[in-house]
Formats: structure tokens, sequence, C-alpha cells
């Protein structure tokens, strides 16, 4: 998940994990009453312990394998989840009905719900930058994303350590899932988009580099509300694909990425 590597690799699997995250803060609010943001606690729980048993069962294996061994893990992993959650929940879109009214600021009307997402999506990239750069857990993770073998030498299990990292994973990606469940209507194959545009985000703002990934989360928000206003939206996809490309020639690191 946090080495220069492993999320080429492991990236095949966060659609479908963001659609899990998705469906687990609707059941939990239309079936039980849970407020979303409640349910993203569990979530995020659950999709820790999921994550983290999907790298033991399936990852770890090919962890050391050809790239393109870990892609067809992943991959198989992806539609699993799909295959499954097809059956079960059919591609009928859901919605979890959730409102937070809006807020008026000028002549823009936001919705309370992503204002929220937004407060918490913040919250959550604190979080994960000071787990990274301020525990011992982190330090270790980050050991193993830059140098495997020398992190084993100072006797840390870097077995634990990747299932923890993706399974850290997973829970963001769940979150991700929960909060979108709030203000868009969803199935099981919504995930496959955010998984798109993971890849723009983590190419531009640099592999490995939490602030980096919330600068290109950013940025490609900022392109998406503005570009609209002066093509059609079908030339949206168009335009961040060719940024995607752009960047990968010119600065292939990212904005915050080490080279």
């Amino acid at each position: 998940m946090f080495s220069k590597n492993l999320p080429v690799k492991f990236i095949l699997t966060h659609g479908a994990l963001i659609s899990l995250g998705m469906f687990g803060v609707y059941l939990l609010f239309t079936t039980f009453g849970v407020n979303p943001y409640l349910a993203l606690f569990i979530v995020a729980f659950f999709g820790l312990l999921l994550g983290a048993l999907i790298y033991l069962i399936a990852i770890a294996r090919v962890i050391d394998a050809p790239h393109l061994s870990s892609l067809l893990a992943t991959f198989s992993v992806n539609m699993i989840i799909i295959g499954l959650g097809t059956a079960i929940f059919t591609t009928t879109p859901r919605d979890t009905g959730f409102s937070l009214g809006s807020v008026q600021i000028g002549p823009v009307a936001l919705q309370g719900t992503r204002l929220v997402a937004m407060v918490v999506t913040l919250t959550v990239t604190g979080a994960l930058y000071t787990f990274l750069y301020r525990t011992r857990t982190g330090k270790y993770i980050r050991a193993v994303a830059n140098n495997r073998a020398a992190a084993e030498l100072m006797g840390i299990p870097s077995t634990a350590i990747l299932a923890l990292s993706f399974g850290i994973g997973t829970m963001l990606a769940a979150i991700a899932g929960g909060l979108i469940s709030t203000f868009f209507s969803f199935t099981i194959l919504s995930g496959g988009i955010y998984e798109l545009k993971s890849f723009i985000i983590v190419v531009l703002g640099g592999l490995g580099n939490p602030l980096g990934a919330l600068v290109g989360g950013l940025i490609l928000g900022v392109l998406e509300g503005v570009l609209p206003l002066t093509m059609p939206n079908t030339w949206v996809p168009v335009i961040e694909f060719l940024l995607f490309v752009f960047i990968l020639l010119v600065r292939p690191s990212g904005l915050l990425g080490s080279k």
C-alpha cells in the first residue's frame, strides 16, 4: 500500500472494496438505524480485518512474484467480491436517503454531507500522516516499504507489517466508500470509477505520500468541478487521463513524491 511498487500491484482490489464500504454504511443505516458517520467506525474496523485477511490468503503468496502474478491475484479477489456482491445485492442502485441539508455560501449551495465528508477526509489523512511518521509501527511500515530486506535484518516482522499496511489501505477504501454513499446512489459496480481515478490521484500526488494523495485528490476534484463549466461532461474523463499521461511523462514521481 505505501511502498513504491506495492500500490501498483494492489490497486486492482480497491474498487470492489470501496463498494463494500458503500454497502456497509447503507446496510447499517437502513437495517439497524446506525448513523452513517458512526457506521464508518464499524466499516473501518471490518475493512482493516478484511484487508489483512486478503493479504494473508491471496497476496502474501505472490508478494515476491512478477508484477503480473500480483495483478492477477488482486484482480481475482476483485472479481470474487463483485461476483458475490452482484449475487447478493444485484445491480439495482441503492441510496441511503441520508441528508444534512445544505449550506449557502454566496451563490453556491453545498450539501451538508459533502462538507462533513471533507472534514472526515482531512481528519483521516492527518491521522494517517501522524501514524506513519510519529509512531513506531508507522516507521516500521515506511522501513519495509523502502527496503524490506534491510527492515527484516533490523528485526521488523515484514509479513505482519505488510498485512497491516494492506489492511489500512482496505480500511481507507471502505471509509471512502462509506462517505460517498451518503450523497450518491450506488451499486456493487460503483467502486470501479473511483479505482480508475485513484490511478490519476496517486500519480499526480506522488507514490507513497499520503499528503501527495490528498493534494492529488483536491486537484482532481477542482478539475471535475470547473471543467464542466466550460465543456461537456463527457470530456472530463478525457482531460483527466491526458493529465495522467502528462504527469507520467514529465514528472513520474508526482508533485510530492520522492525520486
